[in-house]
């Protein structure tokens, strides 16, 4: 959470949850979870999460309708295997050939050189950057930098 404003109160991680699993029924995608293979016997770990939902801020930028982020929080026990790249990789699949959604965004704190990393790994473009609506002026979090993909054809938004 250190690219965060910080940690989510208990009523408000249950109401994220709520959220995604509202999102899943209504649009098809939404955030989900990643369990790693922990050993030969098959036991799985929570590794964290990834998947793709709308920003839950007006976005300050331009962007195709629906806006949509790809997103991923892993436990720093799994940062470096590649998980994060490969599930949303999967998942911007799924958005792009189940959902048909014309772009898929991503943004992150401009010091977040680890996503950023992800992002560009994805082939993701940074198209520019924002200050978060939410954030306060001095906030670490308030800098972003947005990313962005469109599958092959796909023109950008008016």
């Amino acid at each position: 959470m250190e690219h965060f404003p910080g940690p989510m109160p208990r009523t408000a991680s249950d109401a994220f949850v709520d959220r995604l699993e509202a999102l899943h029924a209504s649009h098809g995608y939404t955030l989900w979870v990643v369990e790693v293979i922990a050993s030969a016997r098959g036991s799985t770990s929570f590794a964290g999460f990834t998947g793709l939902m709308p920003p839950s801020f007006d976005p300050p930028f331009a962007h195709a309708e629906p806006c949509v982020e790809v997103g991923w929080r892993l436990w720093p026990h799994w940062w470096g295997l590649g998980i994060a790249t490969e599930a949303a990789q999967a998942s911007i699949e799924h958005g792009f050939t189940k959902v048909a959604l014309p772009e898929i965004v991503s943004f992150t704190v401009t010091a977040n050189a680890r996503s950023r990393a992800v992002m560009e790994r994805l082939g993701m473009k940074q198209v520019g950057e924002f200050d978060h609506p939410r954030a306060r002026p001095g906030d670490h979090w308030r800098r972003h930098v947005l990313y962005r993909i469109r599958p092959s054809g796909a023109q950008k938004p008016g």
